[in-house]
């Protein structure tokens, strides 16, 4: 398997969790390179449902080493939330490390998030407001408080009494908002630090070491490429960089170093919040797709918003990560639907687009250019290869690889684990 990045290859909740779960199996270390608590991984393995937002997936195997890089954002009450849940059920959190420039999020992120969302009214971006982008700003305009920092009392101290005061007035001042309590949130992040200061360090160097070693090595995606902040659909986007460029600059290593790009895809399409979404399903073939696949949210629990597949996307997220493959994961929530359709290109002004526009106004408006599939009836769930599928299914997978000029690799046909065809 070598070094492996994978990402979503649409608008995130691709069920990333589920195929990096089978790939962390044989890696030696996992790592999470960007985002942060917004992101949510579910893994089914042994009957045992484990939801994860910031913690690598990889943690579920003993000796795998899981690395939370530079790139991410931490919020420390999270994370301590998550890995307390995690020993609870005997999980041996020794090989977490979290990189000493990841930069954390404070509850001033928290309650700005909020504000500013609501402020927006009806143009609200729909975030999930935890925090996640008024934490990257302060790391673009480079107040931010890093792990490095958190654990040395003396500089924490200072950056968070900076920092409080000029938050503060624009929560009071601008949004008539309450003030954050530097007291508490000194208290409380003091004995987040005393927690976390185990896990802390350079976690390029383990990265870059234990590729040059032969290690198997695997980039674990979060969010999906049409939410990357400069290749997505902007400004419906998230604050980092999905795409597999991200996972370079996230953790600290160079793009040479890089095999293998695998794709996440679902085998239809769906979006949370705002934004235009050209195949969606505004039926009762949306609703059902909804409901049979189990379409909401991880992190918000949110509907979210479901359409038939569309290649334009898939076509696009090969081009901008480079993808050497596709995992497409919920097959069987297909089946039984008579027909099935992919878009293949879009229709606007009697002009046919193939390509998706950079311009998100040129989204708007776009009509779907469908071809049609046979479906099946057949319950694929304990299909155990590719060749068990129904032709019928066999061939909308042919149809995918055709539309997007790259291979599926892995077919997902059930939640576990174990419910996952190789081609």
């Amino acid at each position: 398997m070598a070094v492996t990045a994978l990402v979503g290859a649409q608008w995130g909740d691709e069920g990333k969790g589920k195929v990096i779960d089978i790939l962390a199996e044989k890696s030696d270390m996992v790592v999470r390179a960007q985002g942060g608590n917004n992101a949510g991984h579910t893994v089914v393995a042994g009957g045992i449902t484990y939801k994860l937002h910031l913690i690598p997936s990889g943690i579920l195997y003993k000796g795998t080493v899981c690395v939370i890089g530079n790139g991410t954002v931490v919020d420390p009450a999270v994370i301590l939330s998550e890995m307390e849940e995690l020993q609870k059920r005997g999980v041996d959190l020794s090989q977490l490390k979290i990189d000493a420039r990841a930069h954390v999020i404070f509850p001033y992120h928290i309650v700005l998030d909020e504000l500013s969302e609501k402020a927006r009214g009806a143009g609200d971006i729909g975030t999930t407001k935890k925090g996640i982008g008024p934490c990257y700003m302060d790391k673009a305009e480079r107040i931010g408080i890093r792990m490095c920092d958190l654990i040395d009392p003396a500089v924490f101290r200072e950056k968070l009494t900076r920092n409080v005061q000029i938050k503060n007035d624009i929560i009071v001042k601008l949004y008539g908002g309450k003030p954050v309590d530097l007291a508490s949130v000194l208290a409380d992040y003091t004995a987040y630090a005393q927690q976390l200061a185990p896990y802390v360090c350079d976690t390029s160097v383990l990265v870059y070491d234990a590729i040059k070693s032969g290690k198997n090595v695997l980039f674990e995606g979060a969010q999906g490429a049409l939410l990357d902040l400069d290749v997505g659909t902007y400004p419906y986007v998230t604050s980092s960089h999905p795409v597999s460029g991200g996972f370079c600059v996230g953790a600290g290593v160079g793009p040479t170093l890089i095999d293998d790009v695998l794709g996440i895809a679902k085998a239809y399409t769906t979006r949370v919040g705002k934004g235009p979404f050209p195949t969606e399903l505004n039926d009762a073939t949306g609703d059902r797709i909804r409901n049979v696949g189990a379409e909401f949210g991880t992190t918000t629990g949110r509907p979210r918003r479901c359409g038939w597949l569309d290649a334009v996307i898939l076509r696009f997220a090969v081009r901008v990560n480079g993808l050497t493959g596709i995992a497409l994961n919920k097959l069987d929530t297909l089946s039984g639907l008579p027909t099935l359709k992919i878009c293949v290109a879009y229709k606007k002004n009697g002009k046919i687009l193939r390509d998706f526009p950079a311009d998100i106004a040129a989204l708007e408006g776009c009509e779907p250019v469908y071809e049609e599939y046979e479906g099946w009836t057949q319950d694929i769930t304990q299909a155990k290869s590719i060749a068990d599928l129904p032709p019928a299914a066999r061939a909308y997978l042919q149809a995918i690889e055709k539309h997007i000029d790259c291979p599926v690799k892995m077919v997902g046909v059930g939640p576990d684990r174990t419910q996952n065809l190789e081609a």
